[in-house]
C-alpha cells in the first residue's frame, strides 16, 4: 500500500485534522452535517448556469502596470503596481475595451463568476464582443501588499458583510432593505454561497487617500497602455473612475459607475428606523473624490467648493444631499464623457446615489442616473454582479453603451 494512502487512513482513524478532513468529506458526500463555521458544499451547477455555448478567446493573459521600486524594511520592493487580467474574444465586435474595477474588500474575482458558480460579468461582456480587462487594485490581492509601504489594513467581517451586502433585510437598517430578493441563498454565514463569498474577501488598505492616489496613477497607466476604453467601476472604485476620466478625458470613452462610492462630501450612515440615516465624517473633500479634480474656476482648496446641505430630501427613504455652493464650479474634463450611474432597488446605496448624479449635473456634467427597478430589474443589492439576475443587469449596462458610446 502506498505510504501516502496509509498515512491518510491513519489520520482519519486517529481523528487528527478531523475538522478539515470531515469538512472535505461532507462537502463531497453530504454524509454528515458541516458546522456553520466551515465552508459548505455548493449546489451543483444548473443547466442554465452552463448554457451559453463555447467562449472563444483569441488572446488572454495578464500584466502589471505602474510598479516602481522603493526601499522596504529588508531591501528593495515594488509598490504601486496593478495586476490586470485580460481576455480578447475571437469575434471582437466592440470598438472599445471594457475595464472592470472592483470595490472595497473585493478583488477582480467579483467579475469572473458568482459564488454559486454562474458566469460573471467578464465572460458575459467577452461574449458580447468586448476585450475585457479585470484589475486587482494596487495593494490588493494579486497586485501584492507590503505593510511597510501601505500601512495597516482592515479585515472582512462576516456579520457586517451579511448586513450590508447579502442579507440586509435581516438587519433592516434602511428603508429599501426589505426589497432585497436577488442574493442566491440565505446570505448568512454557514450558507454555502455566503461562505464562498466570504472566502473571496481580503484585507484592504485603511488609508483611503493613499488608495485613491495609487488607483488613479495605475488606472491612467492602464489607459496609456491599452488606449481608449470604457471604465466600469463599482463602489469603492467609483472615485477612481472620476479621477482617471479627469486625468485622461480623451482615453475614457464612457464611465459606468455601479453604485459609486458616495455620497458627495460627507459619509452617510444607515442606523435603522425611525431616523434611518445620519451624516458621518467628511469622506470626499472634493465632492466625489478625496483628491483634487479639475474645476473651473480653479479650486485650490476643498473649502472653495462651499458645501451646502439641501433643505429637504428628494423623496421618502432618501438622504439630503450635500452640494456645492452657488455658483458651482464646473468639472470641465468630464463634460464630454458619457456617464451612467446604476443603482440597485434594495441596496443601501439606493438612499444616496442620486446625490452623486446631482453633484455631477451641478458641475456641468451630463449623466444618466438609473434606478434599476425603474427599468424592470428588481430586488438587487450592492453586489449585483454576483446576484441571481447578474446577467440581466449586465445586459442593461451593455444596452446603455450601445446607445450612448460612439
Amino acid at each position: 500500500m502506498p505510504k501516502t494512502i496509509l498515512f491518510l487512513r491513519l489520520v482519519l482513524a486517529s481523528g487528527i485534522f478531523a475538522g478539515s478532513v470531515a469538512t472535505a468529506y461532507a462537502a463531497d458526500t453530504a454524509a454528515s452535517p458541516v458546522p456553520t463555521t466551515t465552508m459548505k458544499a455548493l449546489p451543483k451547477k444548473s443547466t442554465a448556469a452552463r448554457a451559453g455555448g463555447p467562449l472563444v478567446i483569441v488572446q488572454q493573459g495578464y500584466f502589471f502596470v505602474n510598479g516602481r521600486y522603493t526601499a522596504g524594511k529588508d531591501g528593495q520592493i515594488m509598490v504601486g503596481q496593478m495586476f490586470v487580467q485580460y481576455q480578447i474574444p475571437q469575434q471582437r465586435t466592440q470598438k472599445y475595451p471594457l475595464i472592470l474595477w472592483h470595490g472595497g474588500g473585493q478583488t477582480g474575482t467579483n467579475f469572473l463568476g458568482t459564488p454559486d458558480g454562474r458566469p460573471g460579468w467578464a465572460d458575459y461582456f467577452v461574449r458580447q464582443g468586448y476585450a475585457v480587462y479585470v484589475v486587482d487594485q494596487p495593494s490588493r490581492a494579486r497586485s501584492g501588499y507590503f505593510t511597510d509601504a501601505y500601512g495597516p489594513t482592515r479585515r472582512p467581517n462576516p456579520q457586517l458583510l451579511a448586513e450590508r451586502f447579502t442579507a440586509p433585510k435581516l438587519a433592516n437598517q434602511y428603508p429599501q432593505a426589505k426589497l432585497h430578493t436577488q442574493w442566491p441563498g440565505t446570505g448568512v454565514p454557514g450558507d454555502p454561497v455566503f461562505d464562498q463569498f466570504l472566502a473571496s474577501q481580503v484585507e484592504d488598505i485603511i488609508d483611503v487617500v493613499m488608495l485613491e492616489e495609487l488607483n488613479r496613477s495605475a488606472g491612467a497607466a492602464l489607459l496609456d497602455r491599452i488606449g481608449p476604453s470604457i471604465v466600469l467601476t463599482h463602489s469603492q472604485s467609483g472615485p477612481f473612475g472620476w479621477q482617471v476620466a479627469d486625468m485622461r478625458p480623451s482615453l475614457v470613452k464612457a464611465v459606468i459607475a455601479v453604485e459609486p462610492n458616495g455620497p458627495p462630501f460627507y459619509e452617510s450612515a444607515t442606523i435603522g428606523a425611525p431616523e434611518w440615516f445620519k451624516d458621518g465624517p467628511l469622506g470626499r473633500a472634493w465632492g466625489i473624490t478625496r483628491l483634487p479634480l479639475s474645476f473651473e474656476p480653479q479650486a485650490t482648496d476643498p473649502k472653495d467648493l462651499g458645501m451646502v446641505l439641501e433643505d429637504k430630501a428628494d423623496g421618502e427613504g432618501l438622504v439630503r444631499c450635500w452640494m456645492q455652493g452657488t455658483p458651482a464650479r464646473q468639472l470641465v474634463n468630464l463634460k464630454a464623457i458619457p456617464i451612467l450611474i446604476a443603482t440597485g432597488e434594495a441596496s443601501f446605496r439606493a438612499t444616496y446615489d442620486h446625490c452623486t448624479s446631482k453633484f455631477l449635473t451641478q458641475a456641468g456634467v451630463k449623466n444618466t442616473f438609473v434606478r434599476l427597478a425603474d427599468v424592470g430589474i428588481k430586488g438587487n443589492g450592492h453586489m449585483m454582479m454576483l446576484e441571481k439576475n447578474n446577467l440581466e443587469v449586465a445586459a442593461f449596462l451593455g444596452g446603455w453603451v450601445a446607445k450612448n458610446v460612439k
